[in-house]
């Protein structure tokens, strides 16, 4: 009989959380269980030799949840995460930071759907305004426009570069109902001790051609392509996104 006293038992609970599923012969949780962690968070799905493994839910008692894939205890490969402001994920995890490919929606009903490094905007992807219903698309760096985009308005868009989320240098402004491009350059003037965006255009053009694509000889009867014989194959809050203000 164990000299462990009751009182022993109740802190130990209460350091470790409860738990109801499978475990190993070390004793580990392994295989399928649900665990009520002691700040009130609920894990239920898969483990390996004591740690989240696997496809799970993670429920916060924020109001978050994660649903998808862990690896030793991190979010890690695909899944979606829930956030208490009713923004949402869904993409790519590398240990428990948005990495890779991914959407988000925004409380506000704004969307990016894109690459992400490290929690942020990261790479090429798409932003959608609903509010306007414009749209970015182009290079992202650190959660900003950088680079090379393009500002999609309902009859017109701009094509140039961008610097922290505003236009930059040279540019176009391309309207297709009227078939001409107007082009020029974005600069910052100091006026009323505030920064402004002021354009400066410089020409009108037609419309440039879009590029044609050079089409792909078809293969002969007979002929093998390189596909032939190929065979198919933690906090609830954190990391959650604000929507653009531009």
């Amino acid at each position: 009989m164990s000299d462990a006293g009751s009182e022993d038992v109740d802190a130990k609970k209460n350091k470790l959380g409860e738990y109801v599923g499978d475990r190993n012969e070390a004793g580990e949780r392994h295989g399928h269980g649900r665990a009520v962690l002691p700040n009130g968070d609920v894990y239920e799905g898969e483990y390996e030799n004591g740690k989240r493994n696997g496809q799970g839910t993670y429920r916060f008692k924020n109001g978050a949840r994660y649903v998808g894939t862990y690896f030793q205890n991190m979010k890690h490969g695909q899944g979606i995460f829930y956030y208490p402001d009713g923004s949402k994920y869904e993409g790519a995890w590398v240990k428990d930071v948005r990495r890779g490919r991914g959407v988000y929606i925004y409380p506000n009903g704004d969307t990016y759907d894109g690459e992400w490094l490290q929690h942020l905007r990261h790479g090429q992807g798409t932003y959608n305004f609903k509010e306007t219903g414009s749209k970015y698309q182009g290079s992202w760096v650190n959660g900003n426009m950088e680079s090379a985009g393009e500002y999609i308005h309902c009859n017109h868009r701009y094509e140039g570069t961008f610097a922290n989320n505003k236009p930059s240098g040279s540019g176009k402004y391309v309207f297709p109902d009227i078939k001409c491009e107007q082009h020029g350059d974005y600069h910052v003037e100091d006026q009323d001790e505030t920064q402004v965006l002021r354009w400066v255009p410089r020409k009108i053009t037609e419309l440039t051609p879009p590029a044609i694509k050079t089409a792909e000889p078809e293969p002969q009867e007979g002929e093998e392509t390189e596909e032939s014989g190929s065979e198919e194959g933690q906090e609830g809050q954190e990391g959650q996104e604000e929507p653009v203000d531009l």
